[in-house]
């Protein structure tokens, strides 16, 4: 099939799209400094907080699409426990009147023992024995009423969540074979998680609430600017990505390297709860603030992917005789370095992820410019790699370059970050506006 104008007759939403960003995305507004955290009682560790986001993170394994669901679930629950006891905010699904001062260890405890259970329930003896090891190290009887609390707390969050359209299985889904849509890398690849398009999610109304700008028309300029972008960068034998981006790309996507996208935010927010010496409600809200903002983050874009049905790289490289723009070549060799995932395009998950983390981390630390250290540990073969501490000067930062190693290791291109930083820049204010206010 040639390039002629009659393809444009095939009309679809990608040929009439419309996102304008024409290069490089505006840098997103300076979060707005936050507010000084109500007078708050004596404080207490915060080690409870960070311990059960690492058991959760230990028995997800690689995650999944829904690993934030489970993340959100615990530190929603946790965080309403804490905050049971200490009053200093609103919130988010309960809020036990009987607690007290000295009950929210305890609380938060037996929140996170009891989501996690539902969760993984062929774990649940090795949460027993967390459990009782925290509890053990508690004052009676507070620990007794804040036991009470947490099953209070954790109760009401696996109520709200039990039907919330997160079990599959997906819708089937299959778009036509017209140039632009999504269509399977591989032979028997099926599209998932679908099911997102109209999951409830944490915070906002919709899933569609914040609905990233569409890609470019195929027959644009700035569609053949990207096309050749990834083209080069993102092959599997590229001459022009250097061996930091290719390790880099590896390593956001978790191949031979922990922690992987669904964990790695996580994993900076417990160094910056340490780092800081935060209070135990001041971890509870952070941990709650960004696994609700990742969780809708994700869930916008992937939603998004489902009413672009945009076709990846490998797809479009390899069909690029269809696409009526004569500034791209077919290549039906081509490979990105990176596998395909199964499901479409636009918009990208990792850019709204690492967006909404960065973007609520830095509203309620006060700044985007926090410097911190991230370290990936090496899962491969022995004596094949090593672990890789890299340092960062902003949230941001991180944020944008795993954004940009999807272009580097060939699954996105660089039009899809920028709609998507767009989009879940307003997903984590919004979560941040209206989650877990000071009182």
């Amino acid at each position: 099939m040639s390039k002629s104008k009659t393809l444009v007759a095939t009309a679809t939403l990608l040929l009439i799209g419309g996102c304008n960003d024409g290069g490089d995305a505006p840098a997103p507004a300076a979060p707005p400094p936050a507010p000084a955290p109500p007078a708050a009682t004596p404080p207490s560790t915060n080690a409870v907080i960070l311990e059960w986001n690492r058991i959760l993170t230990e028995n997800q394994g690689a995650g999944s699409l829904f690993s934030f669901r489970q993340y959100a679930m615990l530190h929603v629950a946790m965080f309403d426990a804490v905050n049971s006891a200490t009053k200093l905010y609103r919130p988010y699904r309960l809020d036990v009147t009987i607690a007290t001062a000295g009950t929210e260890e305890a609380a938060a405890a037996q929140a996170a023992h009891d989501v996690m259970v539902a969760l993984f329930p062929a774990a649940t003896a090795s949460f027993d024995t967390a459990l009782s090891a925290r509890l053990a190290t508690l004052p009676q009887p507070s620990a007794s009423q804040g036991v009470e609390i947490g099953k209070q707390t954790a109760a009401a969050v696996l109520q709200w969540r039990a039907n919330d359209g997160a079990a599959g299985p997906d819708p089937a889904y299959l778009p036509p074979g017209l140039p632009g849509l999504w269509r399977p890398a591989s032979a028997g690849q099926v599209a998932s998680g679908g099911r997102m398009l109209t999951m409830m999610p944490f915070a906002l109304l919709s899933a569609t609430q914040y609905l990233p700008a569409p890609p470019p028309a195929l027959d644009s300029t700035e569609y053949a600017d990207n096309f050749n972008q990834v083209r080069d960068i993102g092959r599997a034998d590229s001459t022009v990505r250097t061996a930091e981006q290719t390790q880099f790309s590896r390593m956001i996507a978790g191949i031979n390297y922990r922690p992987g996208p669904f964990a790695l935010w996580n994993s900076v927010a417990r160094g910056l709860a340490e780092s800081r010496n935060l209070s135990l409600t001041e971890t509870a809200r952070l941990f709650a603030l960004l696994n609700v903002s990742m969780h809708d983050g994700l869930q916008t874009s992937h939603a998004s992917k489902y009413v672009y049905n945009l076709w990846r790289p490998i797809s479009a490289i390899a069909n690029a005789a269809d696409d009526a723009n004569p500034a791209t070549a077919a290549d039906a060799t081509w490979t990105p370095l990176l596998p395909t995932p199964p499901y479409p395009s636009h918009s990208s998950n990792v850019a709204c992820i690492g967006t909404s983390a960065a973007r609520v981390l830095a509203r309620a630390l006060g700044s985007d410019q926090i410097a911190f250290n991230t370290t990936w540990t090496w899962t491969g073969a022995a004596g094949a790699g090593t672990d890789v501490t890299r340092p960062y000067a902003r949230l941001s930062q991180l944020a944008d370059e795993a954004g940009m190693s999807r272009v580097d290791g060939g699954i996105h291109f660089e039009f899809e970050l920028h709609a998507s930083e767009a989009a879940c820049t307003k997903v984590a204010d919004y979560v941040f506006d209206n989650t877990m206010r000071p009182r």
